[in-house]
């Protein structure tokens, strides 16, 4: 039963994630122009907008929005073991 509950959510926030991102990326060319680190994002006033998971459980796609800017970023987080360093991240900006 919680399995499929978190299932159920997990296809939500998806489904949110891709028609916030879905509208940004149609209102002007997705970007891939550098938005900073989360941890910069968050200093500096962005707030988590959604986020979803891969089923692999090793990335995470994180959507932040700021009500002072006219677009939205987008980031992948990471861990993998193959790399170094093994924890990883990408943002950039949605316009």
């Amino acid at each position: 039963m919680m399995t499929s509950l978190i299932a159920c959510c997990r296809v939500a926030v998806l489904a949110m994630l891709v028609s916030v991102t879905g509208v940004a990326a149609y209102a002007e060319p997705l970007t891939d122009e550098p938005a900073g680190s989360i941890e910069q994002l968050l200093k500096s006033g962005w707030e988590v907008a959604g986020y979803s998971s891969n089923s692999d459980n090793r990335s995470t796609f994180i959507l932040f929005k700021n009500s002072a800017q006219p677009y939205l970023v987008q980031c992948l987080a990471g861990y993998d073991v193959t790399r170094t360093p093994r924890v990883f991240e990408n943002c950039y900006k949605l316009r």
